[in-house]
């Protein structure tokens, strides 16, 4: 081979580090083109391992944990585009280059725009180029990876914006006899906002209508469902739909829309009539809302119904006629109330959240930063972060606790 500039292009690309060692697998049927190249490679002091491979069949059985293939177009098993294509395919870790001879030059560039780091032709490349050449297409490769993974990931970061707007919407309502403060925070164990939702619709002047939901999973098919029951719910409670046939239908959503039918949900759904000061709850499968007021804290004891997607029943409803104009309802996602006491075994629970509340330094706390707070104290108690998404509504009545 004449010691010549080969024929790829060979742009402005930082190099693979000097001292590293690299694997390259040379698939190539002619012994003495095979013998050339390691003597080019050789007289260099390269630091290229080489390995050789005089087929494709053989080349799917060393081709593991090499960093570059370096190939010829013209193999027993395979021509041309063919052989490439199998190649890209076995080797999406490794770089590759391909062999030409000075008549099908054509190819090389076809190759790259298949895929290939660069082609080389035969007899006009010197071990020095070779080397360079072999490290460069190593380099473009990592670099082709890494740029790939930042696009994922500025994908996958737009995609978990644009679910949390729809599981995180602004509350729908423009009464002043009540406020509602909202809170959400992904698990440590999230790769997106999981599937933990809430919404607040106000369909009359005197009615205000709330959910809290928790989609089980973390993942985006989770988050996405989060948002067809929040959507949906929204949709039905706008529309007028009864009280009573609210749920059923919202389970009848998840069931149809979601993928594997272990997938189930819970939902606490509180409606304000402020006109007679009285909530109703609903709850299926979901922990009770905690009462704030002049009374103390307490849960409210609505019947606790069935998961959701797990045996179509409508929940019961529970009327809380409040006794004051001054109180609050938290309602919470599981999240806040499963991380553990301590090192032991026990968890928050609902009883633990309500001890919390009665904590000196709770009082302190304004009503927009309770949520925020509560987390604080429960990541304390935890010992670390908590496992699972915690979403919140507070909503209170009066300005005060």
């Amino acid at each position: 081979m004449p010691r010549a500039l080969p024929q790829g292009g060979l742009g402005h690309h930082p190099r693979v580090p000097p001292g590293e060692r690299l694997r390259v697998l040379l698939v190539e049927d002619d012994e003495g083109d095979a013998f050339l190249v390691g003597e080019l490679l050789a007289e260099t002091n390269s630091m290229i391992d080489l390995l050789v491979a005089t087929s494709l069949s053989e080349a799917r059985q060393r081709v593991m944990g090499v960093d570059c293939v370096l190939l010829d177009l013209g193999l027993p098993d395979a021509q041309g585009l063919d052989g490439l294509r199998q190649v890209l395919e076995m080797s999406s870790g490794a770089a590759v280059c391909v062999l030409t001879g000075r008549t099908d030059e054509h190819l090389g560039i076809v190759a790259v725009a298949e895929g290939a780091q660069d082609y080389l032709v035969k007899g006009q490349v010197d071990g020095v180029l070779l080397t360079r050449a072999l490290r460069y297409a190593v380099e473009r490769k990592r670099a082709d990876e890494n740029a790939r993974r930042l696009r994922e990931v500025e994908l996958r970061q737009a995609e978990s914006a644009r679910l949390e707007r729809g599981l995180l919407p602004q509350p729908l309502m423009s009464t002043d006899q009540v406020a509602v403060h909202t809170f959400y925070r992904p698990g440590r164990h999230a790769a997106l906002i999981g599937g933990d939702f809430y919404d607040v619709v106000q369909t009359r002047p005197d009615r205000v209508d709330l959910i809290v939901g928790d989609v089980c999973g973390h993942g985006v098919d989770e988050a996405a469902l989060g948002v067809e029951l929040r959507v949906a719910w929204r949709a039905l409670v706008l529309a007028g739909v009864p009280d009573d046939e609210v749920l059923p239908a919202l389970e009848q959503v998840l069931m149809s829309e979601r993928r594997l039918q272990e997938i189930f949900a819970t939902v606490a759904t509180v409606r304000l009539d402020l006109d007679v000061n009285r909530a109703t709850v609903r709850l299926a499968g979901h922990p009770p809302p905690l009462l704030l007021s002049r009374g103390g804290i307490a849960p409210v004891p609505a019947p606790g119904g069935l998961l959701l997607g797990v045996r179509p029943r409508p929940p019961v409803a529970y009327d809380l006629e409040f006794d004051t104009d001054d109180w609050s309802l938290l309602m919470y996602t599981d999240g806040l109330i499963e991380g553990r006491v301590g090192d032991t075994d026990e968890r928050l629970d609902v009883p633990g959240l309500s001890q919390l509340l009665h904590e000196p330094a709770s009082r302190a706390v304004s009503l927009p930063e309770l949520p925020a707070w509560l987390v604080g104290r429960a990541e304390q108690i935890n010992g670390g972060p908590l496992a699972d998404d915690v979403a919140m509504l507070l909503v209170s009545r009066g300005g005060g606790r």
